[in-house]
């Protein structure tokens, strides 16, 4: 707003005045237009090419052809959805978005495709049933990830039909649980993934089975089924492994786990150990799971122990125990099993004993009558019957098919000067000896069990003994070489050491084949490596002292073609079970187990899946000693095995439950205490004769020998390098011998 003041009027008026003037000296002209920058001489005004001219407006409507219109519409609505996702390649076919879809259910994959694992196939219905049914009800067919199915071998195809059958009750209606008992390196890993898979993807409801399934194994094995379901699912799954963590954290992941819900579960699967299942079995029993699997199931032969009543106490309707060795010492443990995956099939504890335990057991004595003998068959096939509802069970023979030749050599090795005179003195000495053969077998009489294994390895293993005097083992100091120390190893002192020095001897300088060293004790172990350093073998050694996620890094390395390393030392205990050792084709078992399963697991470490050499198994014992005992008796658990398991009914009853108690004796003269027992009708004089003798019976030897051999018949240059030093008399088996119609 302008001011009135008289001074700013006055001002106003002047410049007013002032502006008039100005007018009137310079009146308006028009101005020239200026000639563009961009003109040419000629005239011509540059345009850009990129300019479209401009199009004259006009105050006209413009009309579009009614045909065009119509052309254009259509050339719209024919185009098909396209999903703004670029290089989307997922099925979309008649799903629309936002529209359900009309017409029956569908399976998830191709039940028609060829190769196509069906599992299920919904039963056929009349053209008049169909009108009737609910579609929104009809079951569809379950079929197998084409993933899966493609890399499927005909017996995994049959485990995994038969897993699911087991699981979704179709095979015994109320029970939902099975037994995979398919002996090593046949894939049961790979069949129960397929069996999880498909269960948390389809069923005939059109909708997954289960929610969350829970893989319990050892923990060396953690890992490794974290890496093998990444390897067959490619990423299409995130299971959750536990091998590690403080307890609160622990504790976490399993809450998080249990408290998934839904039909996409982000973690659907749980990997965790034995142990850490026991320490937080609190957790995991708030919830349900739709499928629980234990790995190396013989960890719950025993119904008391703390791990089965964990496991038994989860809430979980179908549960799969994978074993190789159901059998391991009796029936009783073999019942614990069966009574976890089927609960009552068998009846109780007691009945299954009464029933069927001790018929089976009198009618395998050596000394059974002809009517115990007769009642053991009969209940022995009544339980064959039951468990056969619920147990698979296929031998190793199908991998000949799949993987080279393995020759499995029992080398029995004559105990040294040194080890023969401690042995007479400790069972001349030892008094719980005398306990031992009265039926009692006490704390002093197991020590002294260990105490002649150990003296069978090496006698540095009971030079601490010998030190101090302990009871079997006084004056035995003097008995040792002037200044013995047991900081170097001697092999010379061993006989099986002495065999082992040999093989490997022979194995580094003829081949570029590799060796896996087994053994019960770390003492035994810490000699390997005593030896290895004088020879100068590059080694790795796995042992209970090694962390989980360690051990699957060595085995890893050692595996490599690349990998220098000649020997990996093994502590049977600690990773007998589950590891892939395919790195090494010859494996030599330095001292047996009471078990046979630890052993069988221990030696099936190098025939797996991906061995492309022939392997070569050594299983030494000390001639005429304990060990000889040990696997004497080992022999008729598994002829036990077999009778149930394998359902063989010629296996051969070659010892007396009374023979098996002379434990304590050292025979001297024979050049295998086994082979004098089992009558073989193969010798004559130690030596085999092929064919065996006319009117022999070739079922009474050991069934899973092929050959009995001396030097003369033995056909592994290796062993033939290390036998005038030690060795006494081999059985071997031979993997492929049916195939390549060897007698």
């Amino acid at each position: 707003r302008r001011s009135l003041a008289p001074s700013q009027l006055a001002k106003r008026k002047a410049g007013d005045d002032e502006e008039e003037e100005e007018d009137d000296r310079h009146p308006p002209t028009t101005r020239k237009r200026q000639k563009p920058v961009s003109e040419t001489e000629g005239g011509e005004c540059y345009r850009s090419p990129f300019r479209k001219p401009l199009a004259q407006l006009t105050n006209r409507p413009h009309y579009l052809d009614s045909s065009q219109h119509e052309a254009f519409i259509r050339s719209i609505l024919s185009k098909p959805f396209k999903v703004p996702i670029p290089n989307y390649k997922g099925p979309l076919g008649l799903r629309a978005l936002g529209i359900k879809r009309a017409g029956l259910r569908s399976p998830l994959h191709d039940p028609f495709e060829e190769g196509a694992l069906v599992l299920y196939e919904p039963p056929l219905l009349s053209a008049h049933d169909q009108l009737k049914i609910d579609k929104d009800k009809a079951p569809v067919h379950v079929v197998v990830d084409p993933v899966l199915s493609r890399v499927l071998r005909p017996h995994q195809r049959e485990g995994v039909k038969f897993l699911w059958d087991c699981v979704t009750s179709r095979r015994i209606p109320g029970s939902h649980g099975c037994i995979m008992a398919d002996e090593m390196g046949l894939g049961k890993t790979l069949q129960c993934i397929t069996l999880m898979w498909t269960l948390l993807r389809q069923s005939p409801d059109c909708k997954p089975e289960i929610e969350k399934a829970m893989v319990v194994s050892p923990s060396s094995l953690v890992r490794n089924w974290y890496n093998e379901v990444e390897k067959w699912l490619g990423g299409r799954i995130q299971p959750l492994a536990i091998d590690g963590g403080s307890k609160e954290e622990i504790d976490r992941k399993l809450v998080g786990f249990m408290n998934q819900r839904g039909l996409r579960v982000p973690s659907p699967i749980l990997i965790i150990s034995y142990e850490t299942f026991r320490l937080h079995a609190e957790a995991l029993q708030k919830g349900s799971v739709g499928l629980v699997i234990c790995d190396e199931g013989h960890r719950l032969k025993n119904s008391e122990n703390q791990t089965y009543q964990a496991l038994n106490s989860l809430n979980t309707p179908r549960r799969v125990l994978i074993s190789g060795t159901p059998i391991q010492n009796d029936l009783l443990e073999y019942f614990s099993l069966v009574h976890f995956v089927n609960s009552g099939i068998l009846g109780t504890a007691q009945e299954f004993k009464r029933h069927f335990e001790i018929p089976i057991l009198k009618g395998r004595d050596a000394d059974a009558s002809e009517a115990e003998r007769h009642k053991g068959e009969e209940r022995l096939k009544e339980l064959i019957s039951i468990v056969n509802r619920c147990l698979i069970r296929r031998t190793s023979d199908i991998l000949s098919k799949y993987l080279p030749v393995k020759i499995e050599q029992v080398v029995c090795c004559r105990l040294t000067p040194l080890q023969a005179e401690l042995y007479r003195n400790f069972l001349k000495q030892a008094k719980p000896v005398e306990e031992l053969k009265e039926g009692k077998i006490s704390v002093s009489s197991l020590s002294s069990i260990t105490s002649l294994k150990k003296l069978c390895n090496h006698p540095a293993l009971i030079y601490d003994k010998c030190v101090e005097e302990e009871e079997g083992f006084m004056g035995a100091l003097d008995l040792f070489p002037a200044g013995y120390s047991t900081k170097s190893v001697e092999p010379q002192l061993s006989g099986k050491m002495l065999v082992l020095d040999y093989i490997l001897a022979v194995t580094k300088s003829t081949s570029n084949d590799k060796v896996v060293l087994v053994s019960n004790y770390t003492q035994t172990l810490d000699l390997f490596e005593k030896l290895c350093r004088n020879r100068r073998y590059l080694y790795v050694r796995l042992d209970g002292t090694m962390s989980i996620k360690k051990r699957a890094k060595i085995v890893e390395r050692f595996n490599s073609p690349s990998n220098p390393e000649f020997i990996f030392m093994l502590s049977s205990k600690a990773g007998g079970c589950g590891l892939n050792l395919i790195g090494a084709n010859r494996l030599v078992m330095f001292d047996p187990d009471w078990n046979p399963a630890n052993d069988e697991q221990a030696m099936a470490r190098v025939w797996r899946d991906g061995q492309k050499k022939t392997c070569y198994i050594y299983r030494l014992l000390s001639t005429g000693t304990i060990e000889e005992k040990i696997f004497q008796r080992q022999t008729h658990k598994k002829a036990l095995s077999s009778c149930v398991v394998d359902e063989e009914q010629d296996v051969e009853r070659h010892f007396s439950l009374g023979e098996l108690k002379e434990l304590f004796t050292l025979n001297e003269t024979t050049t295998s205490d086994t082979h004098d027992k089992i009558k073989c009708h193969r010798c004559v004089n130690g030596h085999q004769v092929r064919p065996p003798p006319e009117g022999s019976d070739c079922t009474s030897d050991l069934s899973q020998w092929n050959h009995c051999a001396d030097k003369r018949g033995l056909q592994d240059s290796v062993l033939k390098a290390a036998w005038d030093a030690a060795v006494t008399f081999t059985f071997h088996h031979h993997s492929h011998e049916e195939q390549r119609g060897i007698p």
